[in-house]
């Protein structure tokens, strides 16, 4: 059996294809094409998309503030300023406390998010494949030993929270073990590549210090609401409500990176270098007035579901893959899996980059980036790698890290407020690291783009990589062809043993 990789040439007429011979050599051939390649897409004509997201994201921004501004006020060194009390006399309690008292733990997560940050962008040329061991092993690990400490301390529900996520995580990693060669290799190769353009790091340092300046206002708002005279369950709820709105907005910033590095990446690739004679000027400008103007109402739509659909998706494969021949339970996962996944042709990260590229709206570039993947067969690829996974680890790491570090502070200030506090602290922790992490996640989305649309780009930029990863290619076409063949086996044996026994 042959596998093949086809790419494009510049001129868009000769295809180069990668094949495989019998001795498992990769080798190059041309044949003739009449698809387009991607180096010969003008400049599209940029149209406002998905206004309707764009108009709702400002006005929750402008609402939320003014919400939050007035919680935090209320408890600014007197209790109760603004005589909200009186709105909330069913739900009051003896104990109150005052903005102050909690607004400097924000500080401390958010100053630890920073820090950890700023420190994965800064060692990322030097320890990148060190980091990535460190995110997968150090997050089970920690998770173990926060189980443990709150057995010591008798919180015995979110000690067994804090074990069974370190047994998940530990199930996730021994399932996908035999893919880290292959995911190391694809974070390597974008490691380089972002190296190669310190700008796109810079951006991601404006970003976080953007972030860090609503976070100010965010917490501002949440110690108000911590300190206020309503019960625990109300603190809750408004708490859960305004985590959701940092989520969102996190979400927005961390895919405006993504979406500005995308574009930046492409161009590098299709052009054969930043300092090539036909790369436009200015290129990471242009990439950022897009993000922020006619593609940032996209940016908002897809921020609201993507994440969300994407860790669902990874857990699932993961537990598909341990079920064995339980067929009740198979055939329950497999229900879920089938609806995440054609959930997943509507909400993906590679849509990003047909957004940054072609300026689309978010519905028709995550169409449009899966029916690529899937025409392709590339998909089988992108499954089989684990990259967004590890990113995410390092990144739920991070946000633990500084959620630790601020609920052992405030045990020590108030120890009724610890959960909330800790837990709000957690996610302020995890957006920061987040958006370090993005710029890694936006060259690897990249390189699977250009790979699918026309392989020759990267075929320019690394040879070896490109046979590296058609060789990838063909051994997962081949698995899921053997697979294939074994699942309608099975069913054929199947009936044809009912049929006996009719």
């Amino acid at each position: 059996m042959r596998g093949d990789a086809g790419s494009v040439s510049s001129d868009g007429d000769v295809v180069s294809v990668a094949t495989r011979d019998e001795d498992g050599h990769v080798s190059q051939s041309n044949e003739r094409s009449s698809s387009p390649s991607m180096v010969r897409v003008s400049e599209p004509s940029r149209h406002w998309r998905d206004v309707f997201w764009l108009c709702i994201f400002i006005i929750h921004l402008i609402g939320l503030g003014l919400v939050l501004t007035v919680l935090g006020l209320n408890r600014f060194r007197q209790p109760d300023r603004l005589k909200i009390d009186r709105y909330t006399y069913r739900f009051i309690e003896n104990q109150s406390g005052l903005t102050e008292t909690y607004w400097p733990l924000y500080g401390l997560a958010a100053g630890i998010g920073i820090v950890l940050g700023w420190a994965w962008l800064s060692l990322l040329g030097s320890q990148a494949n060190r980091m990535m061991k460190v995110s997968v092993h150090g997050l089970m690990t920690y998770l173990a030993v926060i189980s443990v400490l709150c057995f010591w301390g008798r919180q015995i529900l979110w000690g067994i929270a804090f074990a069974i996520a370190a047994l998940l995580q530990f199930l996730y990693v021994i399932s996908v073990i035999d893919r880290f060669p292959f995911t190391m290799l694809v974070l390597q190769k974008a490691v380089r590549m972002v190296w190669n353009l310190p700008e796109v790091i810079r951006v991601a340092y404006a970003f976080m210090l953007l972030m860090l300046l609503w976070i100010a206002i965010w917490s501002f708002g949440a110690a108000g609401v911590i300190a206020s005279s309503i019960g625990d369950g109300g603190r809750w709820w408004l708490l859960g409500a305004l985590s959701v709105s940092l989520f969102w907005t996190g979400a927005v910033l961390c895919n405006t990176v993504h979406v500005i590095v995308s574009g930046m990446v492409c161009l590098v690739l299709i052009h054969e270098g930043r300092a090539a004679a036909t790369m436009p000027s200015r290129p990471l400008l242009k990439s950022f007035r897009h993000a922020l103007t006619t593609s940032f109402g996209s940016i908002c739509y897809g921020s609201l579901f993507t994440a969300a659909i994407r860790t669902m998706r990874w857990e699932l494969r993961g537990l598909r893959s341990k079920i064995g021949n339980n067929e009740c339970l198979l055939c329950c996962v497999d229900f879920f899996f089938h609806l995440v996944e054609y959930l997943v042709r509507f909400f993906n990260k590679y849509a990003y980059v047909q957004i940054a590229v072609y300026g689309k709206g978010f519905n028709s570039s995550a169409r449009d980036a899966w029916e690529l993947f899937q025409s392709t067969g590339i998909e089988a690829l992108i499954a089989y790698d684990c990259s967004g996974a590890v990113l995410l680890m390092g990144t739920i790491l991070g946000g633990l890290v500084a959620g630790t570090c601020t609920g052992v502070w405030t045990w020590h200030r108030a120890k009724d407020r610890v959960i909330m506090v800790g837990f709000s602290a957690m996610l302020i922790g995890m957006i920061l690291v987040g958006l370090a992490m993005t710029v890694v996640e936006s060259a690897v989305t990249s390189i699977y783009i250009c790979y699918a649309e026309d392989p020759s780009l990267i075929h320019r930029w690394d040879a070896e990589f490109f046979n590296q990863m058609s060789e990838a290619l063909h051994q997962r076409l081949q698995h899921r062809s053997a697979r294939a063949r074994e699942v309608m086996n099975h069913r054929l044996e199947i009936r044809s043993e009912e049929s006996i026994h009719v």
